[in-house]
């Protein structure tokens, strides 16, 4: 058992069809899912969908994906509203005087972004959660930019939010993940990373 906000939610649509509720506001009776890929899977496999419903439903074999899509939007529109209230800032020189500042609450980094810059903010950001669980163009779309590599977030409402569907959508998308606080750890200079951030 768990909590609504470690769950996914569907419901069936008007059309029979499974529908994934992303936000858990849509009407209907409630088919909740541990958020994983292989899960979801599963469970288009099985007809799992249907024998809890107790009715036919269609779910397509495209859902995982479906999901993956909505739960990175959800987390893009909420670093976007994060932004437009003056609680997130990008970019590695604002970003720095963020974390030195005491004034973030999380850290967001690009899938793609380089390990040594993560590194780097770890140092800075240390004991603080991060998401690496968008791309660049999409932490991008949420600056009104091409791409960001780097950003925090300020403590508040939508940090929890972002926080808690970045946790869900790493279960859909791989080398996404929520690390809860961030270690920053001096390895032996033989080795090639230089240093290791830890859960």
């Amino acid at each position: 058992m768990r909590g609504r906000t470690q769950l996914l939610r569907f419901v069936i649509g008007p059309d029979g069809e499974i529908v994934p509720d992303v936000a858990a506001r849509l009407p209907g009776r409630g088919l909740w899912l541990t958020p994983r890929r292989d899960i979801v899977e599963r469970a288009v496999a099985k007809r799992v969908f249907a024998r809890a419903a107790r009715r036919p439903v269609a779910a397509s074999p495209d859902l995982p994906d479906r999901v993956e899509a909505l739960l990175a939007a959800r987390c893009g529109d909420a670093v976007g509203l994060a932004r437009r209230a003056g609680l997130a800032v990008a970019g590695a020189e604002r970003v720095g005087e963020a974390l030195r500042a005491g004034k973030a609450a999380m850290l967001l980094f690009a899938l793609e972004g380089a390990a040594g810059g993560r590194r780097k903010m770890a140092g800075l950001g240390r004991g603080l959660p991060a998401v690496i669980a968008l791309t660049g163009a999409e932490l991008g779309l949420a600056f009104a930019r091409d791409r960001v590599i780097h950003a925090v977030v300020g403590a508040g409402p939508l940090c929890g939010r972002i926080l808690g569907d970045a946790r869900r959508l790493a279960g859909f998308r791989a080398g996404a993940e929520v690390v809860e606080r961030m270690e920053f750890t001096p390895t032996e200079p033989a080795q090639q990373d230089g240093g290791t951030v830890s859960i």
